[in-house]
């Protein structure tokens, strides 16, 4: 699944949308940076509530196709136009990480 199918069957708010045609093999979910950085799997889908800079840097690190922020997490304008400057897809919800992960989940498996 692309990320701009994934777009299209959840209402995500787009933070930054970097290559939206790029392939997302997995769903991925950590709050612990250096976890997720030897642990996300490359083009996953990485859903998290850690939304500052060194999420970008470990998103970059780990090749992950997206990153979603989950439960309203935002980020500081600049943070937006360094992923932007990068080419890192962000998205957003209000919905719990569980509820993020499994939706996306489904969807690939669908």
């Amino acid at each position: 699944m692309t990320i701009d199918a994934l777009i299209k069957e959840i209402p995500f708010t787009i933070l930054s949308a970097g290559d939206t045609s790029r392939q997302i093999t997995k769903v991925f979910c950590c709050d612990l940076l250096s976890i997720a950085m030897s642990k996300a799997p490359a083009d996953c889908a990485w859903v998290t509530v850690m939304g500052n800079i060194n999420t970008l840097a470990v998103a970059s690190l780990a090749d992950a196709a997206c990153v979603i922020l989950a439960e309203g997490t935002v980020l500081e304008d600049a943070v937006v136009e360094k992923a932007k400057m990068q080419g890192i897809t962000v998205l957003s919800t209000e919905k719990p990480v569980f509820d993020t992960a499994l939706a996306v989940h489904r969807l690939l498996e669908s």
